[in-house]
C-alpha cells in the first residue's frame, strides 16, 4: 500500500503562484509515474502534469507554460509548482502514484482562483 499526503492548496488571486506537494509513504519501492490530476464542480477528473521515474514529463495542454512538475525521490514527493493561475484553475487538485500494476490517488487539495 501507498499513503499520499497532499499541502499546499488554497485560495489565491489570479496571476498568483501556489506549490502543491504530495508525499508517498509505506510501500514505495517500485514507485513509476507520479503525477497530478485535477477536478472542477460538474467536470470529469483530468490530468494536469505527470512525470516518470525518469522524470520524463507530460502536461495537459491548459498548464503548459504555467505548472512545473518534479519529483524529489530521495523524499519520495512529486511537485506542481503553478504560476499564472487563472480562474479556470479552480479544481481539487489529487495526487497520483502509480507502483507497479496499482494506482494510488491522495485525498485531494482545494486550489481556489479568484478574479
Amino acid at each position: 500500500q501507498v499513503q499520499l499526503v497532499e499541502s499546499g492548496g488554497g485560495l489565491v488571486q489570479t496571476g498568483g503562484s501556489l506549490r502543491l506537494s504530495c508525499a508517498a509513504s509505506g510501500t514505495i519501492f517500485l514507485i513509476n509515474a507520479m503525477g497530478w490530476y485535477r477536478q472542477a464542480p460538474g467536470k470529469q477528473r483530468e490530468l494536469v502534469a505527470a512525470i516518470s521515474s525518469g522524470g520524463s514529463t507530460n502536461y495537459a495542454d491548459s498548464v503548459k507554460g504555467r505548472c512545473t512538475i518534479s519529483r524529489d525521490n530521495t523524499k519520495n514527493t512529486v511537485y506542481l509548482q503553478m504560476n499564472n493561475l487563472k480562474p479556470e484553475d479552480t479544481a481539487v487538485y489529487y495526487c497520483n502514484v502509480r507502483r507497479l500494476a496499482t494506482t494510488y490517488w491522495g485525498q485531494g487539495t482545494q486550489v481556489t482562483v479568484s478574479s
